[in-house]
């Protein structure tokens, strides 16, 4: 299993449009200990307290980021949309 080492490093922020609502993400980078040889994909997170985010591999490549930057932000999408618009 891979565990995440706790101390983010925050990236930068990513808006999302969701109905009439915007909401802007914090994307932090975040280091892995590793099982397997590929990176793991980025990820939406929601903290106990509500907070959202992103969390993606410290030591993936821009385009991995970028890409593991935009799974996540479909997941964010599909979880605020089903949460509040419902």
């Amino acid at each position: 299993m891979r565990e995440m080492n706790q101390s983010p490093k925050l990236l930068g922020y990513v808006q999302l449009r969701v109905g009439q609502n915007v909401y802007a993400l914090p994307v932090q980078t975040v280091r892995f200990d590793r099982d397997a040889t590929s990176a793991p994909g980025g990820f939406f997170v929601q903290d106990d307290d509500g907070q959202l985010g992103i969390l993606v591999d410290s030591d993936a490549s821009a385009n991995e980021v970028q890409d593991q930057i935009a799974a996540a932000s479909a997941e964010a999408v599909r979880h605020i949309s089903k949460r509040f618009l419902n």
